[in-house]
């Protein structure tokens, strides 16, 4: 599996809502996308400028063919990074 984690700071308030419709509408594509296993999008209470993407994939390259996939190529790279500063972290559960 490749565990990946990001977090998304929106800078303009005006933005929010923006951000938030375009993760909405990117969900479905991602998980129908090969080697999805799982793709979620969490806004914070504490800060509404803050997101966080927990996206799970079966390979890393599943997760670097989802960059020319539907979702990154006409929501994410227009809609959604123009508005964002962000934090990518390639993760892995913390195991005992």
């Amino acid at each position: 599996m490749f565990d990946l984690i990001v977090i998304a700071h929106v800078p303009r308030a005006d933005d929010i809502t923006l951000v938030a419709d375009a993760l909405a509408r990117m969900r479905p594509l991602c998980l129908a996308e090969d080697g999805c296993v799982s793709w979620e999008a969490y806004h914070s209470h504490e800060d509404p400028a803050r997101f966080v993407l927990v996206e799970r994939w079966a390979t890393r390259g599943h997760w670097e063919a989802h960059g020319e996939g539907e979702a990154i190529q006409r929501i994410y790279l227009p809609e959604i990074m123009p508005r964002i500063e962000r934090e990518v972290h390639p993760s892995a559960p913390v195991r005992l």
